[in-house]
């Protein structure tokens, strides 16, 4: 079983994306030096606002997810793991990590990306304030 939702942010003149365990995107407008995960903000959605389908299949310790980071003509393709543990009810956060931590702004837990192996070139777009789509793609190996 498959399902998918797209977020749409904006990078911003303080973005770094030097995290070394996770990054994130914000609903939040702001930002300053210490956001040092956030690459993206002013998102149209938190983790509450996913598609309760999405968010079904996510909530599954068997769940894959497939992350596309989209700035122009630039990909960056991120997998991480679901977990039973989410609760995805965070109003305004989408929080990867590299950990196995979950709290309520956790979409992805295992990531084999963090803001800080996110390509700089995409860093420096960001920090332009382009526009930032990401694209989630879940997907839940049918059992037999």
């Amino acid at each position: 079983m498959k399902a998918r939702d797209t977020v749409r942010a904006r990078g911003h003149p303080l973005i770094r994306g030097t995290h070394r365990t996770t990054f994130e995107v914000t609903k939040d407008e702001t930002l300053t030096e210490t956001g040092d995960c956030i690459i993206g903000i002013g998102a149209d959605k938190g983790a509450a606002d996913l598609d309760p389908g999405f968010k079904a299949l996510l909530s599954d310790d068997r769940a894959v997810l497939t992350t596309r980071l989209r700035v122009g003509d630039e990909t960056v393709e991120v997998r991480s793991r679901g977990s039973a543990a989410f609760t995805l009810d965070h109003p305004s956060d989408l929080v990867w990590r590299r950990s196995d931590f979950v709290s309520d702004r956790t979409v992805g837990i295992r990531s084999d990306r963090v803001a800080a192996s996110i390509p700089r070139g995409f860093i420096e777009a960001l920090r332009r304030g382009e526009e930032l789509v990401v694209e989630l793609e879940v997907e839940v190996p049918e059992t037999s």
